[in-house]
């Protein structure tokens, strides 16, 4: 009897052993087939990719960084790269460690091409990056016209929308913008798709106030001239 339950105890843990191992070699293989469809997006290697999703590679397949394989794809503007994930599921809005999402970082970093792309994809509009933006109000600051352009045509983008800092787009172009003309012509697409110009920042200071204060006069010209339009 006594042997009978050493004998069955014996099977049981060689069993638990044996999951044991086949679910480490799983993870093994999981971890490493995680790397090589990373590494095959940072070297815009589209056919290892192609290969590697039709063998169930998850699509969502993240580097240590948390940034997904689009997100990656994203950074380096491949743009065919970007086409293969997406028609794999990828998903536009899926956030890396520092809650940037392809969709936003190609509007802080003017990618058009990859925004045109993601506009057609499901882009979410209240998924804001780390300091509370859209893809505008970056856009709109570094100087990326043909973005913003863009974006302000795209039916319900909420173009005066306040980030965490207390600005909108137009007021982060005046603020941090240069003042010189592809700024001013942002600040002119701005006004025409109509945002409000009367929006004050956190402390109360409008936009034609901080740029009477920056010496702007071209950008001035257009708050006036807008706000005496809505009179």
């Amino acid at each position: 009897m006594v042997m009978k339950i050493y004998v069955m105890l014996l099977a049981g843990l060689l069993y638990l052993t044996a999951c044991a191992i086949e679910n480490q070699d799983n993870n093994n293989r999981n971890t490493n087939d995680t790397m090589n469809i990373v590494e095959a997006v940072e070297k815009n290697d589209v056919e290892t990719v192609k290969i590697l999703l039709k063998q169930g590679i998850n699509v969502e397949s993240k580097d240590g960084q948390g940034r997904s394989l689009l997100m990656l794809a994203t950074h380096r503007n491949n743009v065919n790269m970007a086409k293969v994930l997406l028609a794999a599921g990828a998903n536009v809005n899926i956030q890396d460690k520092i809650q940037d999402s392809p969709f936003l970082y190609a509007g802080a970093e003017g990618k058009l091409e990859l925004v045109k792309l993601y506009l057609e994809h499901n882009p979410n509009f209240k998924i804001y990056n780390r300091y509370g933006g859209t893809a505008l109000i970056p856009a709109a600051e570094k100087g990326h016209l043909e973005v913003v352009r863009l974006l302000v045509k795209t039916p319900r983008f909420p173009i005066d929308h306040i980030n965490n800092l207390g600005w909108t787009a137009l007021m982060e172009a005046v603020i941090l913008g240069t003042g010189g003309k592809v700024h001013i012509a942002i600040v002119q697409t701005l006004v025409d798709a109509g945002c409000d110009i009367n929006i004050t920042d956190s402390k109360g200071v409008s936009v034609l106030t901080h740029a009477r204060n920056k010496g702007f006069s071209e950008i001035v010209s257009i708050l006036e001239t807008a706000l005496k339009t809505k009179k």
